[in-house]
């Protein structure tokens, strides 16, 4: 039944993102609007996916934590999910991704045309100082620049991997941080086809304030994601 279950699903997950695709496709050419409206659309449909035919609940906790407007959000990343649920409850969001998954049919154009945030990995200074030009650019228009710390989905029980670029980020846009921990990867591993019925949650957290040093804050970040991430997969298992 599982097995079944995620046939399923994928069947559903990639129709949908080329059905949103095809349909925002001659709006987005010329509107970043219609290309974020395709992604939060798409967001929402893999969410109802995900309960109506896997059985997997995603409940969204410290609502009253999200920031609105210019924003920096620094997320635990498990699973695909985590780039598609925030749609669902963030207004305006600004991703934080790996220029390479700009090859990825569909998803990598939308990735541009959306106003996305891209990173070259290995690109050492001058990577970073495009990505902080580009994040900055973003919050001044009143986005929520989302970004994954350890900058890759990590398995459950994976020792915590935190990236400086956070770090860089929220010294350069001087904003608090709000973490986010999550236990999406009981229902969506990092690899494999199954897709798992169960509940979990993406919880926001009280943000970090803002002009702490990068010390203080990378060692209050990891602590604030870790001891919540682990108290929600401890809960997603009983």
């Amino acid at each position: 039944m599982t097995a079944l279950r995620a046939l399923l699903f994928h069947a559903w997950f990639y129709s949908t993102l080329a059905l949103f695709g095809v349909i925002g496709a001659p709006g987005a050419i010329f509107f970043e609007s219609v290309a974020k409206t395709m992604s939060k659309w798409w967001g929402f449909s893999t969410v109802f996916g995900m309960r109506f035919i896997c059985g997997a609940e995603i409940e969204f906790r410290g609502r009253h934590f999200i920031p609105q407007g210019g924003a920096l959000i620094a997320a635990k990343h498990q699973s695909a999910l985590d780039t598609l649920a925030p749609f669902a409850v963030l207004s305006d969001p600004a991703f934080v991704f790996k220029r390479e998954l700009v090859k990825a049919p569909i998803f990598g154009w939308y990735l541009q045309r959306g106003g996305m945030i891209m990173v070259e990995r290995g690109g050492h200074a001058s990577a970073l100082k495009a990505m902080l030009r580009a994040a900055k650019a973003e919050v001044a228009k009143g986005r929520q620049v989302v970004i994954f710390p350890e900058g890759t989905r990590q398995a459950i029980g994976a020792p915590p991997d935190y990236k400086p670029g956070v770090a860089a980020l929220y010294r350069e846009i001087g904003l608090p941080c709000t973490p986010v921990a999550l236990s999406t990867g009981l229902v969506w591993p990092v690899n494999g086809f199954t897709r798992k019925s169960g509940k979990v949650v993406i919880e926001f957290l009280e943000p970090i304030p803002a002009g702490l040093s990068r010390e203080v804050f990378m060692r209050e970040l990891e602590t604030r994601i870790e001891t919540a991430t682990a108290r929600l997969i401890e809960e997603g298992r009983r």
